[in-house]
C-alpha cells in the first residue's frame, strides 16, 4: 500500500522553464511550490492571490496542449502522494492528487483491488488524468473520472471543498462538473475512486483488414467488454484488442515474448523506423506496411493493468476527437481516403475506441455513446497539414477534442457540442470569478 506523504511543502522562484512531456509547450512560472498537505496547498492559493498571480497545477506533463502552463505559480503535486484510505464497505479508496496512476494499480492490486477500467498508459497523476478527461474503451465501463465517487478541492478562494453526489446542492452541482474540470474550478487535492476486488482479463489481440473491421465495428463493440483496434495509414491493415473478463488461470504473456513485442518492436524498432521515416518521409509507406505486419495474434490473462495499459517511450503529438459512436466508421472511412488522396506521409497508427454516456458536464463521452479516433505524429514532424485534415473530418460529425491533445477548437465551437457547456462556465463564474486559474488556453476553449 502507498503510504501517504508527511512533512512541510516547498517553495522557490523558478528557474528554467517548465516543459510537457512530448516538448511542444514550455512556460515560465514566477514560482513553483510543492505543498504537502491540502491545508499547505490552500494556503499558496491564498499567497498567490494576495500576490496577483495565477496558479496552475501540473502533473507528468502528458497532456499536448497548454492547459498545465503558467506565468504565476506552478503547483508540483509530488508530495501530495499516497492513499489516505481504504473503505472495504463503501468499495472506495482515497488517494492524494499527485499520486501516478502506475503507484496506485499497484498498489490496489496488492489489497486485491482495481479500477474498473483505465487508459492505455499509467504515467499521469490521477488528478491530472481525471482533470483532462482520461478514458480507455469499455462498451459499459467509462473513464477514470466516472469512476469517482468525491472530489477535495482547494477553491480560489482558499476554501478546501468536499464535494460528491451526497452533500448540499452547491456541493452537487461541483462534483457534476470538477470530475472533469480542466483546472478552471479549484486544485484538486483529493479524489475517492470507487474500485472492485480485483479481477483477471483476457486479452485476445489479432491482426485484421480494414474493411472487416469498418463492417463489424457494431458487432466488435458489442460482443466484448473493452474493444479497441490501431489502423496504419498507408495499409489495409488494423490491429484489433478484445478484453474481457475470465475465470483465470492466469497466463500472462512469456517474459520474452512479451519483451519482444511491446518493448523490442512497439518501442524500439518503432522509435528507429520513425527516425527513419522523420529523415526519409517517401519511406513511410513501405515502414508502414512492414510494421503492420509484425505483430502477430496473441491471447493472455491477467490483473487489469497488466491488460490495459502498455508502455509507451516513443514521443509524439497526438489528437484526439470523440464522437457519437454512429459516426464513427464513416468518418474512418473519410480519413482513410483523405490520407491517401493526399501527399501526407503518416508513421503513427490511427487509434479507436468506445465509451458508453456518462453524466460529466464536460466529459468527451458527456450524454452519448462515444467513439474515439486518435491520431498522433512523431515528435520533431511537421503536423498541422496531417491535424488540420483530420480535424476538418472530426468537427464534421461534431466531434468534441480531447482537453489535453492538440485542437484549435474555441469556446464558441464547444458551446455547440457539449448541451452542459454554459452550466460549466457558470459554476466557473461563481467559484473562481477573478480567474484565478486561468490561462490562455482555459481562455481559448472556456471564454472569458
Amino acid at each position: 500500500m502507498i503510504t501517504r506523504t508527511a512533512g512541510p511543502g516547498r517553495a522557490r522562484t523558478a528557474g528554467s522553464p517548465w516543459r510537457n512531456w512530448a516538448g511542444n509547450v514550455t512556460s515560465r512560472p514566477v514560482r513553483e511550490v510543492s505543498p504537502a498537505s491540502a491545508e499547505e496547498l490552500a494556503a499558496e492559493i491564498r499567497r498567490a492571490a494576495r500576490d496577483g498571480l495565477r496558479v496552475k497545477t501540473v502533473g507528468t506533463g502528458h497532456s499536448f496542449t497548454s492547459i498545465a502552463a503558467t506565468d504565476g505559480v506552478l503547483v508540483r503535486p509530488d508530495l501530495l502522494t499516497g492513499i489516505r484510505r481504504i473503505d472495504r464497505a463503501a468499495m472506495t479508496v482515497t488517494v492524494e492528487s499527485g499520486t501516478p496512476l502506475k503507484r496506485l494499480n499497484v498498489a490496489l492490486a496488492r489489497e486485491g483491488l482495481s479500477l474498473t477500467n483505465m487508459g492505455d498508459i499509467m504515467e499521469q497523476t490521477v488528478a491530472g488524468a481525471v482533470s483532462t478527461g482520461t478514458h480507455g474503451t469499455g462498451r459499459d465501463s467509462a473513464s477514470i473520472a466516472a469512476q469517482i465517487r468525491a472530489l477535495e478541492l482547494v477553491t480560489a478562494d482558499g476554501t478546501l471543498m468536499t464535494c460528491s453526489e451526497q452533500g448540499t446542492a452547491e456541493e452537487r452541482a461541483v462534483f457534476a462538473a470538477a470530475r472533469i474540470g480542466l483546472g478552471a474550478l479549484g486544485v484538486v487535492s483529493a479524489i475517492t475512486f470507487a474500485v472492485e476486488p480485483v479481477f483477471l482479463l483476457t486479452a485476445r489481440e489479432e491482426p485484421m483488414r480494414f474493411d472487416r473491421v469498418m463492417s463489424e465495428f457494431d458487432e466488435l463493440h458489442a460482443e466484448n467488454e473493452h474493444f479497441e483496434f490501431y489502423w496504419f495509414p498507408h495499409t489495409d491493415n488494423c490491429n484489433t484488442k478484445r478484453n474481457n473478463r475470465s475465470a483465470g488461470p492466469v497466463a500472462p504473456l512469456p517474459r520474452l515474448g512479451g519483451w519482444f513485442e511491446d518493448e523490442f518492436l512497439s518501442n524500439g524498432v518503432f522509435q528507429a523506423a520513425c527516425s527513419l521515416g522523420r529523415a526519409v518521409p517517401p519511406a513511410i509507406p513501405a515502414i508502414a506496411r512492414i510494421s503492420s505486419r509484425a505483430l502477430s495474434a496473441r491471447t493472455y490473462t491477467d490483473i487489469p493493468y497488466k491488460v490495459f495499459t502498455s508502455p509507451r517511450r516513443v514521443r509524439f503529438l497526438e489528437m484526439e476527437y470523440a464522437l457519437p459512436r454512429e459516426a464513427a466508421t464513416t468518418a474512418l472511412r473519410e480519413l482513410k481516403a483523405m490520407v491517401e488522396r493526399s501527399p501526407l506521409k503518416v508513421s503513427f497508427p490511427v487509434e479507436v475506441r468506445t465509451a458508453p454516456a456518462d453524466d460529466i458536464a464536460l466529459s468527451t463521452a458527456s450524454g452519448r455513446e462515444t467513439a474515439y479516433v486518435a491520431v498522433h505524429l512523431y515528435k520533431g514532424t511537421p503536423h498541422r497539414g496531417y491535424f488540420t485534415a483530420v480535424e476538418r473530418i472530426m468537427t464534421a460529425h461534431g466531434g468534441r477534442p480531447h482537453w489535453g491533445k492538440v485542437h484549435t477548437r474555441d469556446a464558441a465551437y464547444l458551446a455547440e457540442v457539449y448541451p452542459r457547456f454554459a452550466e460549466f462556465t457558470a459554476l466557473r463564474d461563481r467559484l473562481d470569478p477573478d480567474r484565478r486559474f486561468a490561462n490562455d488556453y482555459l481562455r481559448r476553449v472556456l471564454g472569458d
